[in-house]
C-alpha cells in the first residue's frame, strides 16, 4: 500500500536551509545540509551523481527507490529554481502545492492550488503505487495536521545553521512517532520514525 513519507536533510537546530535561500540561492548558505550525498564511494543506484557512504547509499537508495512521485510546496519549487523544468526525482513526477494556479513547466509536473488534501491524492494517483515523497517544511507540518504522513525520514546533519528556514512549525497538537530504524554514517545521522495513528 502506498505510504507518505517526508525525508529531508536537516541541522541539529532544525533548519532545512541556511540564511537567505531563494530562486537563483537554492538553500542560502545552508549547501552543508548536502555534503553527504557526494562525501562517499558508493554510487547511488537511484541517483546519478550521487556518492555516498555505505550506510547512507543503503538508507538513501531504500527509501528513494519507494518514491513514485514527489509532493512539494511551492517556496521549495521555487527557491529550487522550478527543478529546472522536471522534477527532484529522476523516475518520480512532481506535484506542487500552492495558494495560485500556475502552469506547469512540462508533462512532468501537476499544480495543484486546492488544498493539502487534494494535492496528497494527485501525488498519490501520480505515484502509480508507491509512496509520496513530500518536500517543504510548511507542506509537511499542513500534512502531519492532517494526519496524511506516514512516516518521517530525518538525515540529520551534525551542524548548527543557527537561522534558515524550520523544518517543523507550529502542529496542533502532539504527533507521536515510533522509531524504526537509526543508521549512523560519518557524517549524517538517519532517523527513521512511523507516525502513531
Amino acid at each position: 500500500m502506498s505510504k507518505v513519507i517526508c525525508g529531508l536533510s536537516v541541522s541539529v537546530d532544525g533548519y532545512i536551509t541556511g540564511r537567505d535561500p531563494g530562486p537563483g540561492r537554492g538553500l542560502g548558505d545552508g549547501g552543508a545540509l548536502f555534503d553527504w550525498y557526494g562525501s562517499g564511494e558508493v554510487q547511488s543506484r537511484v541517483f546519478d551523481g550521487f556518492r555516498l557512504t555505505e550506510p547512507s547509499a543503503r538508507v538513501f537508495d531504500e527509501l528513494a527507490s519507494r518514491v513514485g512521485a514527489t509532493l512539494a510546496g511551492h517556496t521549495t519549487y521555487t527557491d529550487s529554481n522550478d527543478f529546472a523544468g522536471g522534477a527532484p526525482h529522476p523516475t518520480a513526477p512532481l506535484v506542487v502545492l500552492s495558494h495560485s494556479a500556475f502552469p506547469p513547466e512540462n508533462e512532468r509536473q501537476t499544480i495543484v492550488s486546492t488544498g493539502i488534501v487534494d494535492a496528497v491524492a494527485a501525488a498519490k494517483r501520480a505515484a502509480g503505487g508507491k509512496d509520496v515523497g513530500l518536500m517543504g517544511g510548511v507542506l509537511v507540518t499542513e500534512a502531519l495536521a492532517a494526519g496524511l504522513v506516514d512516516e518521517v525520514i530525518l538525515h540529520q546533519v551534525p551542524i548548527l545553521l543557527g537561522a534558515g528556514r524550520r523544518f517543523f512549525h507550529e502542529l496542533p497538537g502532539h504527533i507521536r512517532l515510533r522509531i524504526l530504524e537509526v543508521v549512523s554514517a560519518p557524517d549524517v545521522t538517519h532517523l527513521h520514525f512511523e507516525v502513531e495513528r
